[in-house]
């Protein structure tokens, strides 16, 4: 079982940072959040003058098998299919990353379909989709913590080839379901105001998810204090992978923007092992999905964007770089007032 050992922000610079922010030519204070952002770029970086280097999303998508009770609109194929169109380009994820400059990073956690060689598609599979949670775990223990694990692999191997800045995103049909769950698990707010439309279900269709999905809360039969064991009870293989991914980039210092309603439950659960994580987390944006407001306030957490968004995929996250890479270049690339001949205005 791999032990996650993530520093909290080293604050000695802090001085430093804010001295220089606010003697930047410009009204104290004038360029907003950006400001708080540099600061936490500064600290996350231990730098005056950070930089980000090799962004990369990484995608992973996995099957879930609670999808047989009909929570979702999206029949299970879809994974797959949509996993396979990413590795081609023209999906949604593609033309962002590509207007961003971020690296695509596939991975298989988990998916029900034998994906051939050659499309440049990690494999991590765990299985062909986890279990049923209205009947049985979603996963045992063991394979929980073999699932971080392999996440943390993969941010390993994003970092050795010089990358400082990464968005998670998922492929899986139905897994608004388990993230709803982990919400109302990590935060204790009533699972129906978790419980949302997902991929397009109508109300009759949000009516039956939650029904569903309170029968499946009382019938596991762990211990509401056990929370890793419920996380894993509930949880998607792609959801676990990202957990590891997010504690293994914190503790590497690499910045993480995280996406939607979905990461945002994955950001839960690894502040659940390690709260130390959040220090290094920026939240990209407020989805259109239930639940994620909310849950965002339950985390204390800014998002940067509002824009109705409910794709998933790592979106929300990659349209929200250019906002976190100006308040980087505003620290760098800014003059101080010491360094040119403007009068301090303020």
């Amino acid at each position: 079982m791999r032990k996650f050992n993530i520093s909290p922000l080293d604050r000695s610079l802090e001085p430093a940072l804010r001295n220089r922010i606010d003697n930047l030519t410009k009204p104290k204070g004038s360029l907003g959040r950006l400001e708080d952002l540099a600061l936490q770029i500064g600290l996350i970086q231990k730098s005056l003058k950070p930089m980000f280097r090799s962004p990369a999303n990484i995608l992973f998508a996995a099957d879930h098998g609670i999808i047989a009770e009909g929570v979702s609109v999206s029949p299970k194929e879809v994974t797959w299919q949509q996993l396979a169109h990413f590795s081609k380009g023209g999906a949604g994820i593609n033309f962002l990353c590509d207007q961003h400059g971020f690296r695509l990073v596939l991975v298989d956690a988990g998916v029900d379909y034998d994906i051939p060689q050659g499309h440049g598609i990690i494999d991590m599979k765990m299985g062909r989709g986890t279990g049923n949670f209205l009947h049985e775990p979603a996963m045992t223990t063991d394979q929980w913590h073999e699932a971080l694990d392999r996440g943390a692999r993969v941010v390993e191997m994003v970092h050795a080839d010089g990358c400082n800045v990464v968005s998670f995103g998922e492929m899986g049909s139905g897994n608004t379901s388990p993230s709803a769950l982990w919400m109302h698990i990590l935060t204790e707010i009533p699972l129906s105001l978790c419980v949302g439309a997902g991929a397009g279900l109508n109300n009759s269709g949000v009516g039956h998810k939650l029904r569903v999905l309170s029968q499946a809360i009382d019938n596991c039969p762990l211990d509401k204090a056990d929370i890793q064991g419920r996380l894993a009870y509930f949880g998607g293989f792609e959801m676990a992978m990202a957990v590891g991914g997010m504690l293994r980039a914190a503790e590497l210092g690499m910045l993480i923007i995280v996406d939607g309603f979905i990461m945002t439950a994955c950001i839960a659960a690894a502040m659940s092992i390690d709260p130390a994580v959040k220090e290094y987390a920026v939240f990209g944006h407020c989805g259109d999905e239930a639940g994620h407001k909310l849950m965002l306030e339950a985390l204390g957490a800014r998002p940067l964007l509002h824009l109705s968004l409910r794709l998933g995929e790592g979106s929300g996250a990659v349209c929200a770089f250019p906002v976190i890479d100006s308040a980087a270049r505003m620290i760098t690339e800014m003059d101080t007032f010491a360094d040119v001949d403007v009068t301090k205005y303020f």
